[in-house]
């Protein structure tokens, strides 16, 4: 699956550990490790770059080389949702998600989709428009918060959604204890995070149980 470009978003170059994209009307510069080659062209000149801390949960600051709104809109298909330079180095949303999106939106009419890690809910809001019935979970307050933002302003507040803020392995557990079976799962951890009571999650302790857990899950 290959993260194609979009109206509101593009990949426009990358190389020397790094990646140019657009959001909107901004270009931006992030992080890429994997891009080890040099870049395809030498006139970046990016509206802002990302230069990364050294912690582990991932500290860093945005420098702007011109001014860039604190909050603008962006458009995939039907669904509208903010983006912003968050102190996370992405911009409100993962794009390298959508082909997920599009792979689970062909089949979630009239399911029931679990979204891990759901963060500000655009994959759950591209699925919801497709007719799920979906359970959204993230540990930060702020983001469910933001997604239900996102939910209004994509005219979509009146879907199922069930919006809820809780640990991801722990919701998921008492998921398996209730007996819930679900049609579908999407999930995108982070390497490093924190529940909402300090839950420490790091992705090679905590990934394999979770698995497990949601393939009990699975309505097979």
């Amino acid at each position: 699956l290959v993260a194609e470009p979009w109206p509101d978003w593009g990949l426009i170059d990358c190389g020397n550990g790094q990646k140019l994209e657009r959001y909107g009307a901004f270009k931006v510069v992030r992080p890429e490790p994997q891009a080890m080659w040099a870049p395809a062209r030498d006139d970046w000149d990016p509206d802002a770059t990302f230069v990364p801390g050294s912690d582990e949960e991932g500290g860093g600051r945005w420098v702007q080389h011109r001014p860039v709104e604190r909050e603008w809109e962006l458009s995939r298909g039907p669904v509208r949702f903010h983006a912003s330079l968050t102190p996370f180095r992405h911009l409100g949303f993962f794009p390298d998600m959508a082909p997920q999106w599009d792979w689970m939106r062909q089949r979630s009419a009239d399911a029931d989709v679990l979204n891990l890690f759901g963060y500000t809910g655009v994959g759950t809001l591209t699925l919801s428009e497709a007719g799920a019935r979906m359970v959204h979970v993230d540990a930060s307050k702020k983001s469910v918060e933001g997604g239900k933002a996102n939910a209004d302003l994509s005219g979509l507040s009146d879907r199922p959604i069930r919006w809820i803020v809780d640990d991801a392995s722990k919701f998921t557990a008492r998921e398996v204890r209730r007996g819930r079976r679900y049609d579908g799962i999407l999930l995108d951890p982070p390497k490093f995070g924190r529940g909402p009571t300090r839950e420490v999650w790091r992705v090679e302790e905590n990934l394999a149980p979770l698995l497990a857990d949601c393939r009990k899950l699975r309505d097979t």
